[in-house]
């Protein structure tokens, strides 16, 4: 297919189908490749030197708790219905749930937050959330445990903080030098200077932010200096 015709298609597409349809269906398309990088042990899009901060602790035993009941589920309703049609049906939609919630638990492992080797941060929740922000509007970052008001994955304050709790709760405040903005999971787009974010391991992930960047390697074109040669006697 053209580029012209990609082109035209992607349009068609946006203009027909709701933005909050099309991010759940590229969600779902995400949540299946991230299944496949779990199970080869792989994370995505994790660059050289960059530090991945998990965040899964605190909803791990929700998830196998939701993942239990939909098995459950799955099978006494197996086994219960007794018409063939209805039972094929429920089947094949219980057995998606159950892939499902799997894949979004792995679309968290493989997704993590990213401190790069050069002071830049990335938030993610999953395939859901993505920001990004520069070494550059880092001001500072500090350990600091906050349970949030309210519900929803993020979480927008009026005087410009974002909340992205897991479990209900964040570890790590970042404060910006200027508001960056981002996308909310729906498409909702938002603009924050305060960043709050839950991090397995806190202390290691603002010991990465504070640092500053990490010296590159020292090569064969750049290596330390050697000490000067003996003077003749």
């Amino acid at each position: 297919m053209s580029t012209e015709k990609r082109a035209g298609l992607r349009a068609v597409v946006e203009r027909v189908v709701p933005v909050v349809v099309r991010r759940l269906v590229v969600h779902e398309f995400r949540a299946v490749h991230s299944l496949g990088l779990w199970v080869v042990r792989r994370r995505h899009r994790l660059p050289e030197g960059a530090l991945p901060v998990p965040y899964t602790e605190p909803q791990t035993g929700t998830m196998w708790a939701f993942l239990f009941a939909s098995v459950l589920e799955t099978v006494v309703l197996a086994l219960v219905i007794p018409w063939p049609l209805v039972h094929l049906i429920l089947l094949v939609v219980g057995v998606y749930g159950t892939v499902l919630i799997v894949a979004l638990h792995a679309t968290c492992v493989t997704r993590p937050h990213v401190v790069g080797a050069d002071g830049s941060l990335r938030l993610r929740y999953g395939a859901l959330f993505d920001l990004r922000v520069p070494a550059a509007l880092v001001a500072s970052a500090r350990v600091e445990r906050r349970f949030p008001d309210g519900g929803g994955l993020v979480r927008v304050g009026g005087d410009g903080v974002v909340d992205l709790a897991v479990g209900s709760q964040t570890t790590v405040t970042v404060e910006l030098t200027e508001p960056v903005e981002f996308v909310r999971p729906l498409g909702r787009r938002g603009s924050a200077r305060t960043l709050r974010f839950h991090a397995d391991d806190p202390r290691t992930a603002v010991a990465a932010l504070t640092r500053g960047p990490v010296p590159p390697p020292l090569t064969p074109e750049r290596t330390a200096p050697s000490s000067p040669p003996d003077l003749p006697a």
